[in-house]
């Protein structure tokens, strides 16, 4: 899947800047490809830059186990009562589709490709859920 990008700005970035946006939200879509060039604190920062901006993200692979809670503490540390509240983030297919363990690897089976969606805790809100949907409502600032 090509990085895909709406709401950009024009500024040579590869929209991954909410600036110039008056009156919409800015959702980046970001390939595995690019993902798997970057090391974790890298991905971590794209992915916090972007929904410090107010910018709603979606990982085409997702992140590892350990990745997701490298963003979570980071995210933590980054909560601050009078700017930044946080992120919500939901991956679809849940983690324990398919058989992603260790016997799956070693049996060459390859773990599900899953989709996350990351934005502002106070921007988005899960409505629903299940093995084949996400429902979400982003909400303007």
């Amino acid at each position: 899947m090509p990085e895909i990008t709406t709401g950009g700005d024009g500024d040579g970035d590869g929209g991954l800047s909410g600036e110039g946006l008056a009156d919409g939200i800015q959702i980046d879509m970001i390939s595995a490809g690019r993902m798997d060039d970057l090391r974790t604190m890298e991905k971590i920062r794209l992915i916090l830059d972007s929904v410090h901006d107010g910018n709603i993200v979606i990982l085409e692979q997702g992140l590892e186990p350990q990745e997701e809670s490298k963003l979570i503490e980071v995210t933590m540390s980054e909560i601050n009562p009078d700017g930044f509240t946080g992120i919500e983030i939901e991956t679809h297919p849940n983690g324990n589709a398919g058989d992603g363990g260790l016997l799956g690897r070693i049996m060459g089976k390859q773990q599900p490709s899953k989709l996350t969606v990351i934005g502002p805790a106070n921007r988005i809100e899960t409505l629903h859920k299940d093995e084949s949907l996400i429902s979400t409502l982003i909400t303007r600032r």
